[in-house]
């Protein structure tokens, strides 16, 4: 027979368990209800936020969002901070500080702080913790501390195809091509040519491509298989487990019961 102490560490299992399951239940419906959309803003007024972007809650520091575009389709991830400008509250003149392409995917607790100028192109994917800004602090007065003297601000842009990886920094002045590869933890200022991969701090090209030689130094691994010829979204949608449809998209589900729905309406006249 169970004895009493028995029962009741039992009992305080099932409770732990139970309480564990309402509290990820909850906070899971807490992640869905403060997630930021063009439909379900919250407290925040994008200059632009394109159709079936997300801001991924809990958010990080966002303000001065007016000065802040965001297309289509992106997805910035848990605890991104993307702010334009010093402190909340500022104008800051007619255009974007900070623009965001569509098809971008900005990986938790990532920071873009922007105060003159900040572009990424479409399809802009990073890792986590990544570190884009704008501005540097001056330290060329020897007799004011470096966190009084002006800043000085330089654009920076990266290219429409770019992946940023895990831990990079892009300083002021960065302009950075179209499909680079930016290495994990790299720290990059200045100019990086189209499809180059760079490395290191400060930032060196590790290998890059050319029309006439293809990439150099080559590849070591051979190319991934590419989808057979004749699959379709369905069975690519199976295949992968995500539901790949546009917002707004019908699919096979939604077909059939608009199929079915227009049945019942003809058989009531």
């Amino acid at each position: 027979m169970p004895t009493a102490r028995t029962l009741l560490a039992a009992a305080r299992l099932r409770g732990r368990r139970a309480a564990g399951h309402v509290v990820h239940r909850a906070w899971k419906w807490v992640q869905e209800t403060g997630a930021v959309t063009n439909r379900t803003p919250g407290p925040y007024r994008f200059g632009e936020l394109g159709d079936g972007t997300k801001l991924a809650f809990p958010l990080g520091a966002v303000f001065n969002e007016q000065w802040i575009t965001i297309g289509p389709f992106s997805i910035i991830g848990e605890r991104v901070t993307i702010s334009a400008g010093f402190l909340p509250g500022l104008d800051l003149g007619p255009e974007p500080i900070v623009r965001i392409g569509g098809g971008c995917v900005i990986g938790r607790g990532s920071h873009i702080v922007g105060h003159q100028s900040i572009v990424l192109g479409d399809d802009v994917w990073t890792g986590p913790n990544v570190y884009i800004t704008d501005q540097a602090h001056e330290y060329r007065d020897t007799d004011l501390p470096i966190g009084k003297q002006w800043p000085r601000n330089e654009p920076v842009e990266i290219g429409a195809g770019s992946w940023i990886g895990t831990g990079a920094v892009i300083l002021p002045g960065s302009r950075i091509g179209r499909n680079v590869v930016v290495a994990a933890g790299a720290v990059v200022r200045g100019d990086v040519p189209d499809h180059s991969v760079v490395a290191g701090a400060p930032a060196k090209v590790v290998r890059s491509w050319s029309a006439d030689e293809g990439w150099q130094p080559p590849l070591r691994h051979d190319a991934p298989q590419p989808i057979p010829d004749g699959v379709t979204a369905e069975q690519l949608r199976a295949l992968v487990g995500w539901d790949l449809r546009i917002p707004g998209q019908a699919g096979p589900a939604d077909e059939s019961t608009a199929r079915a729905d227009g049945n019942t309406a003809r058989a009531a006249d």
